[in-house]
């Protein structure tokens, strides 16, 4: 999930001593960093994405999916990804940068082969507008926590509780199979998950003003990264129950 150590909101002045080693001199020559660091972050988030769907196609089509993530080495490849979630968010601080680049490729691949089942569910046309529908959700909700002037700090504890709500509700509806706490968890997800898009991207805007120049940034740029692509992947999922249209 997303990294939750909100970064202080107090920013340094601009023109002035940044504390990043004299790295940023100017406003120009600082949002020219902030703008190249956001579109790293946006290219891995998108990169991740979509290896994601190309291995999710390929395998479903290969004829494997239905077999492997039935047996037992499904429940692996699906609790597999939390793992290097985990990995990647609690030792950071110990991987070097080219460690967790490697994690994310890894987490999007894996990721692939988890999701393959949805194109056995729903049919590829309905999969493929709910995707772009949610590009464009996405996209919206992005440039709005970019541009907004807004403090979206207060939301963070908010959305956890609601995703930790989501994941109780779900459990439950695993005994209770009601179409009605299905629909709930949907509608909600999809709200939490487009909270979560605004946030995060102001999250790691103003994040930038504390790694830029230090050996963090490239670190940041990837766990940056994974954040998006999950709130991308979530709200695709959710979104994908209510515009979904299923095989014959």
């Amino acid at each position: 999930m997303a990294d939750w150590n909100e970064p202080r909101r107090s920013q340094p002045g601009f023109g002035a001593s940044t504390g990043f080693g004299g790295d940023v001199a100017s406003r120009a020559g600082f949002d020219a960093g902030l703008r190249k660091h956001m579109l790293s972050i946006y290219n891995y988030m998108a990169s991740g994405v979509l290896l994601t769907g190309v291995v999710a196609m390929l395998f479903a089509r290969s004829g494997l999916a239905l077999s492997v993530m039935s047996s037992g080495l499904g429940f692996v490849i699906m609790l597999a990804p939390l793992a290097i979630v985990f990995a990647m968010s609690f030792g950071a601080n110990r991987f070097s940068t080219g460690t967790l680049q490697a994690l994310f490729w890894g987490y999007a691949v894996l990721m692939g082969l988890s999701l393959s089942t949805i194109f056995l569910v729903y049919t590829g046309a309905s999969i493929a507008t709910t995707f772009f529908a949610t590009a464009g959700a996405f996209a919206g909700l992005s440039l709005y926590g970019y541009t907004t002037q807004k403090d979206l700090s207060g939301w963070g504890s908010f959305l956890i509780m609601g995703v930790i709500g989501l994941v109780v509700a779900s459990l439950i509806n695993i005994f209770l199979q009601s179409p009605a706490l299905t629909w709930a968890v949907s509608a909600l997800g999809v709200l939490i998950f487009a909270g979560l898009t605004a946030y995060d991207t102001q999250r790691l805007k103003e994040e930038y003003y504390h790694v830029a120049g230090t050996q963090w940034a490239g670190k940041s740029v990837v766990l940056g990264a994974l954040s998006l692509y999950l709130d991308f992947i979530n709200m695709f999922l959710f979104l994908l129950r209510f515009m979904g249209s299923n095989r014959d």
